[in-house]
């Protein structure tokens, strides 16, 4: 997990990190105040996790109290299935980001390793209250899993709650058609290069935190200069070119310039190197340059990458791909 600003001491939580809001980098002084936690894995955060996450954030505010989410990591996957992780959607950065902008006031990063996977689904919840002695709300999805064996569910979670003094909330699946948004559906979009689904599901559009590094710009001799934004996600959406908008992370979406990208080896002029995202930004001249960190967020699937037959007939068909692009732009 990424090395951030922690608040020591704050939660007596074993091997737990605790991350607040910047606004409130001195939470871990305030007076007790009730404490209501949304608790999940919350790959994505994507709108079903933003309906678990609201009703903790909104009975927070109605008591005064703080809302807070308990997540875990590594992602349990990793120490049940060790040769088939689940691949995650977003690293622990972006994950926080997110959960920000859903209103919660601090992130506690629990780690998930065997001790804590053989805790009883009966010792589960008075832990944290051990921990967490303000705790008076606990908010989960309705199939939510817990304990050892994966044994408790939201029943069993409420029926300890009662005995504690903590209110525990299941939130129903969201669905969008006929199936539950999900994670593993996202995922499975992003593999196939639907990402116009996967932004429904999420509620936004997805994407990627980097730095922009300098490159052997070929782009810009080809005539469409781009910018090289490194990025190992665990989870590889499909190769291909997509449509996208790249901003500051601080700047409003709003300010996002329009783009076309390119995920993938790049066959056609270079061979055995490491996925790389390059944008070409539809305006003429780019503010952006090496150093700027940068967000990029993918809109809409436009082709697979494919090697061409020469560098002529790459550059012909990133001509096209520049057009379609401004195509869907002037569409949306």
């Amino acid at each position: 997990m990424e090395a951030l600003d922690r608040i020591p001491g704050f939660i007596e939580l074993p091997e737990a990190d605790i991350f607040p809001r910047p606004e409130l980098r001195d939470f871990g002084n305030a007076a007790p105040a009730p404490l209501h936690l949304a608790v999940g894995i919350f790959d994505g955060v994507h709108l079903g996790h933003l309906r678990v996450i609201g009703a903790a954030v909104d009975a927070a505010r109605r008591d005064g109290g703080r809302c807070g989410v308990l997540t875990f990591h590594p992602h349990p996957s990793r120490i049940f299935r060790p040769d088939d992780p689940t691949l995650l959607l977003m690293p622990a950065a972006m994950k926080n980001r997110r959960l920000f902008n859903a209103g919660v006031d601090y992130v506690v990063w629990k780690t998930f390793g065997p001790d804590f996977a053989a805790l009883s689904a009966d010792a589960f919840l008075p832990e944290l209250r051990s921990a967490l002695p303000t705790l008076t709300g606990v908010y989960v999805g309705e199939n939510f899993r817990f304990g050892r064996g994966r044994k408790g569910d939201v029943a069993a979670l409420a029926a300890s709650g009662a005995k504690l003094g903590v209110q525990v909330r299941g939130e129903p699946r969201l669905t969008r058609g006929e199936t539950p948004i999900s994670s593993s559906r996202i995922r499975e979009c992003l593999l196939r290069g639907a990402v116009a689904e996967a932004n429904e599901l999420l509620g936004r559009p997805y994407a990627t935190l980097s730095t922009v590094t300098r490159g052997k710009r070929l782009g810009r001799q080809l005539g469409f200069p781009t910018l090289n934004l490194p990025w190992a996600p665990e989870l590889l959406p499909r190769f291909g070119v997509y449509a996208a908008r790249v901003r500051r992370p601080a700047d409003p979406p709003a300010d996002g310039l329009p783009a076309v990208a390119n995920f993938g080896i790049r066959p056609t002029v270079e061979e055995g190197v490491e996925p790389r995202l390059e944008c070409h930004v539809l305006t003429g001249n780019c503010p952006f340059s090496t150093g700027d960190h940068l967000l990029a967020e993918w809109l809409a699937f436009l082709r697979p990458e494919q090697r061409f037959a020469s560098v002529d007939a790459l550059r012909d068909r990133i001509g096209e791909d520049v057009t379609e692009a401004r195509a869907f732009f002037a569409r949306s």
